[in-house]
């Protein structure tokens, strides 16, 4: 569904939000009292409620529930901003070279660093300055060499063709303006063969008139999100086979998180 803002507007209100929470957990970094983790995953999760209740809480908490965070610091966990933890949907192999679309704070890439092991790599790419600093300093604490983050926007990729084994993202396809670029892009840098293993927002219903036409819900992943089957449509469209959108949580009314696997043919 279209609204009446454009690309670039769309744009500034995503960096704007995403760059504001970025800002704080730096501005926060070595002050004491950081938020609980479980508070955190609430309060950062991009479609969580103002105010979310003790279901939704667990479920975003769930997200990484089976997932080894404990030798992650807080600045990294804090700052997850996800609807799901596509690393656990991602069936790494040590050696692999993994792409985060919308890396964040870093918490998919530094999960998928140690699965892919030193001979493995990984690159983030964001394209907010106050995320990329929060990831380049977490890194540091987590000591991940064969993590990378780049500056750039996922409708046009600083990566090489034919370059990438698997493709994740969380939560950040959604806002973007331009979802076929984003999927062509994907689709060029995966090598054949390559996996697209992403967590993301899907519409089961239409969307209302005042939230097709809402910049705070267009950076709080409703407005962009994609119904279910257009979303496969849109993944076939650029190449893409074995296609498969499994719904999981229900954020809000028709606002469900989905895992979004598809593969690159040989």
């Amino acid at each position: 569904m279209t609204t009446q803002h454009d690309a670039a507007t769309i744009k500034h209100a995503v960096q704007e939000r995403y760059g504001q929470r970025a800002q704080s957990h730096l501005d926060a970094e070595g002050s004491a009292g950081l938020i609980p983790l479980i508070d955190a995953f609430a309060e950062d999760a991009c479609c969580a409620p103002e105010a979310p209740d003790a279901e939704q809480i667990g479920a975003i908490k769930a997200f990484y529930e089976n997932t080894e965070t404990a030798e992650l610091p807080t600045s990294v966990t804090d700052a997850s901003l996800g609807c799901g933890n596509p690393t656990a949907i991602a069936e790494l192999s040590a050696g692999e070279t993994v792409l985060d679309l919308g890396s964040g704070g870093g918490i998919d890439c530094f999960i998928a660093a140690k699965a892919v092991g030193p001979e493995g790599y990984v690159i983030g790419v964001d394209m907010t300055e106050a995320m990329l600093e929060l990831a380049r300093t977490n890194a540091g604490k987590v000591g991940a060499p064969n993590v990378e983050f780049r500056r750039g926007e996922i409708e046009a990729l600083p990566v090489d063709d034919d370059s990438v084994d698997v493709i994740i993202s969380n939560c950040v396809i959604n806002l973007s303006a331009d979802k076929d670029a984003v999927l062509g892009e994907a689709f060029r840098v995966l090598k054949p063969g390559g996996r697209f293993r992403v967590s993301d927002i899907v519409l089961t219903r239409e969307l209302s008139a005042e939230e097709s036409q809402s910049l705070a819900d267009w950076a709080g992943c409703v407005t962009g999100a994609l119904q279910r089957d257009d979303f496969a449509s849109k993944l076939a469209a650029a190449g893409f086979v074995d296609v498969s959108l499994e719904l999981q949580a229900e954020h809000r009314d028709g606002i469900r998180s989905a895992d979004i696997t598809a593969v690159k043919p040989r």
